[in-house]
């Protein structure tokens, strides 16, 4: 199965895909490394982000996407517009995906149970998608 990691980060959605098939991981060839928001964040902007990266899944065949989850309070808060697109995310008009929020202590836990197979550096990802990578592969271990 096809899943696409998300970290919301200020007007940007860092993606990541990873593929899951017979036990072997994969990355799947893929050009675009984050979708972004214009910045005026309107309703239409918000729109424009949602269509594209529904046409993004579409066009990938994604029927799953795990987000590393923003916090509300604290030293790692998440922003208002982070929190705008997370809804534009969960929203999707595309009834056939599945949206799961995985937060910091799940994923550290996760990853302390079933660590990664690779290190991060052998995946040939830019070095700003590893928490998009983390989630993707916690969405595959996550029942």
């Amino acid at each position: 199965m096809l899943i696409c990691g998300v970290e919301l980060s200020g007007s940007d959605a860092v993606v990541c895909l990873l593929n899951l098939d017979a036990g072997q991981f994969s990355l799947p060839e893929n050009k675009v490394r984050k979708i972004t928001l214009k910045k005026n964040h309107t309703r239409e902007d918000l729109q424009q982000f949602q269509a594209s990266f529904v046409a993004f899944l579409a066009e990938h065949d994604v029927k799953k996407v795990a987000i590393k989850e923003r916090m509300p309070k604290g030293k790692f808060a998440g922003g208002a517009i982070s929190f705008k697109m997370e809804a534009a995310i969960q929203l999707m008009p595309a009834a056939d995906v599945e949206v799961s929020l995985f937060s910091p202590a799940t994923i550290k836990s996760t990853l302390s149970s079933k660590p990664m197979p690779v290190p991060f550096a052998a995946t040939g990802l830019k070095v700003f998608q590893e928490a998009a990578f983390v989630a993707a592969y916690v969405g595959h271990l996550a029942k």
